[in-house]
């Protein structure tokens, strides 16, 4: 029961702690937008003449979003060593609680950007802890963890748009983002009720202010009874299936000297620079190229560009569920760095497209083409930690994890840049 209960607690941390963040790039920019509560009707382009360009790419929007999520997973690994999973997560609900009150009853756009950075904090916090927190869990936990991470873009953007359509729950943006506050509450509720943590992790005692820090050399530790290669077993004691049980000291990289800091994090660069490049690629596509693929009526289901725009961001999420889900599943997966080359591909080939616009006729082929995104971005991502998990020793795997995370950030961050100047670009160029 209890190997179910921690696949299911895992899934949910996925879900709820990527929510925000999926709620905030919709709702934020609703919000920034004058008249947003009530939207005009849209309606398809009977032919379109010349590109629609908006002043400013949603590639801005995205290192609003992105920039101080990666702040916090590069000081994460290092500078929360010594801070209990406890405090980490109850930070995490914290902020996402936060980040959903403030960008609901902002009335300026700095005041909403606000919000949206308290978001980024709490996404990039929680991915790097409950990354780390795996390490004393079977692999399996990796898949579910990421498979929840894709469900929550797909539940996120249909949940807010069901939530704000004149035609279903008819919610104005604010009303929608505060109803979202449920989401920390089953967020709270999954870490310290529905997780069963083994012995070995530190854990807080709010009566006892000694339990607020880890004490230098005590750490939450894990001990190998089994060997790498049998790493996926799990084992049994006291009932509780499910739990790594562990006695090795923890791996303190505070305590090395420059050159064995670079020794231990230069053999990681194999997994974050592949995994970089695939964010990229997708990122760059997503809030870089979508919004300037643009299909009349006849080509586009009658479909208003800004619908258009929606589907892709759907379509693009249900990839990365399905591959996120499924990556524990199917027994062979091509090498990250393969991924990489291909989703690079996808991204030369939809600039292109961008440009030259009868290379994609219609739009269900584009649709095509960022649903094969979206499953390579997913399968990048649970391919490389379940990789970590067999490769890896599970005295550094705690830290490794979490220095990897930083990587699909990293590349988001560039993606954004990258995105501004293609997007100015392209909008000089002749249709």
């Amino acid at each position: 029961m209890t190997v179910k209960q921690n696949l299911a607690a895992f899934w949910l941390l996925g879900l709820c702690n990527n929510f925000a963040y999926v709620i905030m790039l919709s709702a934020a920019k609703d919000i920034l937008e004058k008249g947003a509560e009530q939207p005009g009707s849209k309606v398809c382009n009977e032919t379109i003449t010349h590109r629609e360009c908006s002043p400013m790419s949603t590639g801005s929007v995205l290192l609003a979003d992105i920039i101080p999520s990666l702040l916090i997973k590069t000081v994460a690994p290092v500078l929360l060593q010594n801070v209990p999973f406890d405090i980490r997560h109850a930070a995490g609900v914290v902020l996402q609680a936060s980040a959903f009150v403030v960008v609901a009853v902002s009335d300026t756009a700095y005041l909403a950007l606000s919000g949206v950075v308290l978001a980024s904090f709490g996404s990039g916090l929680g991915e790097v802890s409950y990354l780390s927190l795996s390490a004393y869990f079977p692999a399996s936990v990796i898949t579910a963890y990421s498979s929840g991470t894709g469900g929550a873009g797909v539940f996120g953007a249909l949940a807010y748009a069901s939530l704000t359509d004149a035609a279903m729950a008819a919610l104005t943006p604010k009303q929608a983002l505060l109803a979202m506050l449920v989401v920390p509450i089953i967020f709270a509720y999954t870490f310290w009720w529905l997780l069963h943590l083994p012995p070995s992790v530190h854990r807080v005692r709010v009566v006892e202010p000694t339990t607020w820090m880890i004490a230098r050399g005590e750490g939450s530790s894990v001990e190998p009874l089994l060997h790498d290669s049998d790493d996926d077993e799990v084992v049994e004691e006291e009932g509780r299936v499910g739990i790594r049980d562990t006695s090795v000291a923890s791996f303190d990289f505070k305590a090395l000297s420059r050159g064995e800091k670079w020794r231990a994090v230069k053999p990681l660069f194999s997994y974050m620079i592949p995994l970089a490049l695939v964010y990229f690629a997708e990122y760059f596509i997503n809030q870089g190229l979508l919004e300037l693929l643009v299909f009349d009526c006849a080509h586009g289901f009658r479909l208003a560009p800004a619908a258009q725009y929606r589907w892709f961001q759907v379509l693009y999420q249900i990839g990365v569920f399905i591959s996120r889900t499924l990556g524990g599943i199917v027994p062979w997966m091509p090498a990250v760095s393969i991924l990489a080359g291909l989703q690079l591909l996808n991204s030369g080939f939809l600039t292109a497209a961008t440009v030259k616009t009868s290379l994609l006729p219609h739009f269900a082929a584009a649709a095509g083409v960022v649903l094969y995104e979206g499953l390579l971005g997913g399968s990048a991502y649970v391919h490389t930690f379940r990789t970590m998990h067999k490769e890896i020793s599970p005295y550094r795997r705690e830290f490794a994890l979490g220095v990897v995370s930083i990587s699909d950030t990293f590349g988001i961050l560039l993606a954004g840049l990258a995105a501004i100047r293609t997007h100015n670009a392209i909008c000089t160029l002749p249709l």
